[in-house]
């Protein structure tokens, strides 16, 4: 058996409990929640399945060294007893990430360029030659964390953030974390139950991220690559095995539904539905939530209505209270759970919370509550046996410090790095509730993932979404490179539209194996008056 190592998933704060929920199912060892981290420990299997099968999480980090640093000559020194040729093999190239909250080392860049000068003198003392930096598509991508005078450093094994799934072919102003997404669904502990209704979709994130769990898929596989499979004891045979596994993927009997008032929206979601090969999971339709109808079958609503901060609504509490106004008279006998902002648009909303989690949308300090909605007087529900409040809710929010006592309801832009990786980004307002697509995001030359579907991004300055520390992060946000990590193409990856590396690897296009299961007409339970019209019928 082949030994464990440590190994740690970065994530957002929040979502730290799910993650490590997650990895507990996964057959991880060893598994401590920290902030906006879950410590485990794994062999290179492990390793490989939590890039590969994790929902919630950004990274997977393998740390090489623990070592205290007090000034710059330490830090240099302690990487620079680290033996680097067992990691970086001649003629190839190496970047650094930093991560610093230290009173000693202010800039993290300089932290970057400390690691970068010992590793790379090494080398030349020990050969004579140096490896070479990269910014754009690094061989080994390395992660130094200082926490006041304590560092880690360690071997980042997922490359590009996990969130970066590989299905969205374009989106909408201010599209919601894949990464944060699955979280919220998971968070509601929905595995596929029931109908699943997202009536503000969007570019679609939600509806995607809830096909795949309610399939059991492994969000790695639209992914055209991860790190460690540049590394020197990178074993393909293991992952193709890892890859190839669909027996733990399920049947799922109902069916999810998208909405949006947004035309454009509508079209982006479908489009990023097709791709991701779950047309018969999932269908979307242009409507108004106003309109909304309670459906023929048992649903739940999960629903990221837009904050007034990042995207601009004409009448924004209006738009909350019509949302309370529709749950309580057409949503009844079902769960309904909001992702919002300000409490004044809670307020609007007019219902009591069950529940409330506190997360973060990048640097927004969000709540997503849930509210049970039940038919007639409270008094009559419980009379009759109705539960409102469960006794793990009844604990979790009588936790102290859940939330701040105060929480100032503007973009905290310049704040500390509260999410490194999360979907901060430079907006700008529009009048209309879901926005026009973000800066033409469309990826091009559809001929080299796996899943035959975005590869080379026209957006190479900067990784999508991803903060390093105190940079400035967002849409091409900055990272020590100074124009980004992630973006390059990748001439040799597995399988185009269809297509198969070593006739091992299938594609996604079309939905691996499952694409041929029919659902039939499904408007009944669509929520809306509006027959529904099954995504693959109009692309």
């Amino acid at each position: 058996m082949e030994q464990e190592f440590e190994l740690i998933a970065k994530t957002f704060m929040g979502l730290e409990p799910v993650l490590a929920q997650e990895l507990t199912q996964l057959g991880a060892n060893k598994v401590h929640i920290g902030r906006r981290m879950v410590s485990f420990t794994g062999d290179k299997e492990m390793m490989y399945r939590a890039n590969f099968q994790l929902h919630t999480a950004i990274r997977i980090l393998k740390p090489i060294a623990h070592f205290k640093a007090s000034s710059a000559e330490d830090m240099y020194e302690e990487v620079k007893k680290i033996d680097w040729s067992k990691y970086i093999e001649k003629g190839k190239t190496f970047s650094v990430d930093s991560v610093v909250y230290s009173e000693e080392f202010r800039n993290s860049r300089f932290v970057t360029y400390k690691v970068k000068d010992a590793i790379v003198d090494q080398f030349r003392e020990n050969t004579g030659t140096r490896p070479n930096i990269s910014v754009s598509n690094p061989d080994i991508r390395l992660n130094i964390h200082v926490a006041e005078d304590a560092a880690t450093l360690s071997l980042d094994s997922s490359g590009e953030s996990l969130h970066r799934r590989g299905y969205r072919q374009e989106s909408v102003e201010a599209p919601l974390n894949e990464v944060l997404a699955a979280g919220m669904i998971l968070m509601t502990g929905w595995k596929g139950e029931t109908d699943f209704i997202d009536p503000m979709c969007g570019s679609g994130t939600i509806l995607i991220e809830a096909a795949l769990i309610a399939r059991n898929i492994s969000p790695g596989v639209f992914r055209k690559e991860f790190a460690f499979e540049k590394w020197p004891d990178y074993d393909q045979e293991l992952f193709d095995k890892i890859y190839n596994d669909d027996s733990q993927e399920r049947l799922f009997e109902h069916h999810i539904y998208g909405y949006d008032i947004d035309m454009k929206a509508v079209n982006t979601a479908r489009l990023n539905v097709k791709a991701a090969g779950l047309t018969n999971e999932i269908s979307v339709d242009h409507q108004d939530f106003k309109n909304f109808k309670k459906p023929a079958e048992q649903s739940i609503i999960i629903m990221n209505p837009p904050y007034g901060e990042r995207i601009s609504t004409p009448n924004l509490l209006g738009s909350y209270k019509m949302i309370g106004e529709r749950l309580k008279h057409e949503f009844g006998g079902n769960e309904a759970w909001i992702l919002s902002y300000r409490e004044e648009c809670f307020d609007q909303i007019g219902l009591k919370p069950s529940i409330k989690f506190p997360v973060y949308n990048g640097s927004l300090e969000c709540e997503f509550r849930k509210y049970s909605l039940f038919d007639g007087r409270m008094k009559e529900f419980r009379a009759e046996g109705g539960i409102v409040k469960t006794d793990r809710e009844k604990q979790e929010m009588a936790q102290k410090h859940r939330f701040r006592a105060v929480r100032e309801f503007k973009t905290r832009l310049d704040e500390e790095s509260n999410n490194e990786e999360g979907d901060i980004r430079s907006f700008t307002f529009h009048k209309h509730e879901i926005g026009d697509f973000a800066g033409g995001r469309k990826r091009i030359d559809h001929d080299d993932r796996r899943g035959g579907f975005g590869g080379k991004r026209d957006d190479k300055r900067g990784s999508y979404g991803d903060r390093h520390d105190d940079k400035r992060g967002g849409f091409g946000g900055r990272s020590d490179d100074r124009r980004g990590s992630y973006g390059d193409r990748h001439d040799d990856k597995r399988g185009g539209f269809g297509g198969r590396r070593d006739d091992q690897r299938g594609s996604y296009g079309g939905a691996k194996k499952f694409g041929d299961k029919k659902f039939g007409d499904k408007a009944k339970r669509g929520g809306f008056e509006k027959t529904t019209t099954h995504v693959d019928s109009e692309d």
